[in-house]
């Protein structure tokens, strides 16, 4: 499940972001052909605008995507378009909710995210903390916190389908609105495991992502 129906203001485009070109292939496009070339997934739902959804077809006919399954009515907020993609799925199994700006994701970490969802019921990508962290109030430091327990989220986040669907609907109902999917695991009480995942799996957000995106693309070349 990608939400794809982003603004991406802070990239400054003056359009969606996720049609920039990363050495002549849209951001998009990256993103889905790691699961377009991921033998265990066997199909993507996307979130989209619907003014974007005939250059979002075009797209994936041009390069060739042919493992997304629906292209649903995407919200203003992530959390809705979830909720879109969730109303579109009639199965079951593991289901994966990924960042459609975030083309690096490593193929062995989506597999360690399935094994841990399998037998967890829910699980995040992220690595650790490298920086300093302070606990701030009103611009004063009050506290260091250990950074040995903080990590930076990622997605691909990885759910048995029932337990993310349960979580969605519950936030939706109480008007409970959380900034990941973990979020609304989270309060109703259910682990979430974490697994590493790598640094370079970074959200194409602004323009200095780019640059850095096209480095990453050489180097895995």
């Amino acid at each position: 499940m990608i939400p794809a129906a982003g603004s991406g203001q802070r990239m400054g485009a003056g359009y969606n972001k996720l049609f920039l070109e990363l050495e002549g292939k849209p951001i998009l496009i990256h993103t889905l052909d790691v699961f377009e070339q991921d033998p265990n997934c066997v199909g993507m739902i996307i979130a989209v605008k619907e003014v974007e959804r005939l250059q979002i077809v075009e797209m994936l006919e041009r390069f060739s995507i042919t493992k997304v399954q629906a292209l649903v009515e995407g919200g203003s907020e992530r959390q809705y378009s979830v909720v879109s993609c969730i109303s579109a799925y009639d199965s079951e199994g593991i289901v994966l909710v990924h960042d459609a700006a975030r083309p690096f994701i490593h193929r062995q970490t989506i597999n360690e995210l399935v094994k841990s969802a399998n037998a967890n019921g829910a699980a995040v990508a992220g690595v650790k903390s490298k920086d300093t962290m302070k606990l701030v109030a009103n611009g004063t430091i009050k506290e260091t916190v250990d950074r040995e327990k903080l990590w930076v989220i990622q997605t691909p986040q990885a759910f048995r389908y029932e337990i993310l669907k349960d979580a969605a609907m519950k936030a939706q109902l109480d008007g409970f609105f959380g900034t990941d999917e973990s979020m609304l695991v989270e309060r109703l009480g259910l682990p979430v495991k974490m697994v590493e995942s790598t640094y370079d799996n970074v959200k194409m957000t602004t323009q200095e992502d780019l640059v850095f995106g096209e480095i990453l693309l050489r180097r895995r070349r």
